[in-house]
This record gives structure tokens, C-alpha cells and sequence, in this order.
């Protein structure tokens, strides 16, 4: 018997049929870092090892009121929850961003 409730698994893995997200889709990830140059790129270019179709185009930038920090919405294809974890913990583990959301 595990100790998780899902049959099986490691613990907080969602079962396919339980998931809110379909694959393949397009899913928006926001990711915040301080306002310094070359955030941005290194943020579409990490995202493009994992969605090779991914361009700048398909972010949407938002300073901070007070200029300290850049909001970035990438907007990725995903195929698979694998991926998507993948991605958020590439994005986490990046030096120059402070929040993944």
C-alpha cells in the first residue's frame, strides 16, 4: 500500500484523468525576475529548449511600478505534464529569476 491516494506513483503525481490541463496545449507561465538586462532573452531562450517553436512574440513583458522588476508571460506548447514540470523546474532553477508562477 502506498502513501499517496492516486494507486500509485510518486506522491503528488495527478493522474492523467484527473488533470485540469489537456495535452497538447498552449500554457502560459508567469515568471518574474529583477529589471536587468538580458532577462528576457535568457528566458526565451531557456524556454526554447523546451519548445523549440517558441519566440519572443509569444511573451508579454511588464515592468514593476517602480521599475525594480520585469513580469514575463511565455506562453509554451506543451505536450505532456513531464514537459511542463520540466520547464518549471529549468525556470526555478535559473539564477536571474526570483518567482515562477
Amino acid at each position: 500500500m502506498t502513501a499517496d491516494n492516486n494507486g500509485g506513483g510518486k506522491p503528488g503525481d495527478i493522474p492523467p484523468e484527473q488533470s485540469l490541463i489537456e495535452y497538447p496545449s498552449d500554457f502560459p507561465i508567469k515568471v518574474m525576475g529583477a529589471m536587468q538586462d538580458g532577462f528576457a532573452e535568457a528566458i526565451v531562450t531557456l524556454v526554447q529548449e523546451f519548445d523549440p517553436g517558441f519566440h519572443a512574440g509569444k511573451m508579454e513583458m511588464r515592468p514593476s511600478s517602480k521599475g525594480n522588476y520585469l513580469g514575463l508571460t511565455v506562453t509554451v506548447w506543451v505536450t505532456s505534464r513531464e514537459q511542463l514540470d520540466d520547464i518549471y523546474r529549468a525556470l526555478t532553477a535559473h539564477p536571474m529569476v526570483k518567482v515562477v508562477l
